[in-house]
C-alpha cells in the first residue's frame, strides 16, 4: 500500500478486489484533480478532513468532514482544495474495471491528456 504521488498529492490503494476498489486520496492546499470521466465504475467519496469543492456536471458543491458525494458512472467530476489545509478523502469505487487508464481528462491543470495519469 504505497503512496503514488502526483501533482496535485497522492493516493493509496487501501483494498482492490474484483468488485470494488477503496483509495484514501489527499489532495494538497491549492490543488484540484482533473475533470474527468469513468465509463467503467461509480466512485463515493467520504470527506475524512478538510473542505472540498467537487464539481459533478458542471455544478459546484461544497463539502467538509464527514459529508459524502456519489459520483454515477459517465458523469463529470474532479474534486479541488481552496482551503488552507489538506483535503483527504476516501473513495470506493464499484463496477467492472478499476484501472487507471479508465480516465476521460476533460480539462487538467498539469498538461495530462487522455487517459494518462
Amino acid at each position: 500500500m504505497e503512496k503514488e504521488n502526483r501533482p496535485w498529492g497522492w493516493y493509496k490503494v487501501l483494498l482492490d478486489t474484483p468488485t470494488h476498489k477503496v483509495k484514501e486520496i489527499l489532495v494538497k492546499p491549492g490543488n484540484r484533480l482533473s475533470y474527468q470521466l469513468h465509463y467503467k465504475r461509480s466512485e463515493h467519496w467520504y470527506i475524512v478532513s478538510g473542505e472540498a469543492i467537487v464539481t459533478l456536471d458542471d455544478k459546484d458543491i461544497t463539502l467538509k468532514k464527514g459529508e459524502y458525494i456519489d459520483i454515477p458512472v459517465e458523469h463529470k467530476h474532479r474534486i479541488a482544495n481552496m482551503g488552507d489545509e489538506d483535503v483527504i478523502f476516501v473513495e470506493v469505487q464499484t463496477g467492472e474495471y478499476f484501472g487507471e487508464d479508465d480516465i476521460v481528462r476533460f480539462e487538467d491543470d498539469y498538461g495530462r491528456e487522455g487517459s494518462i495519469t
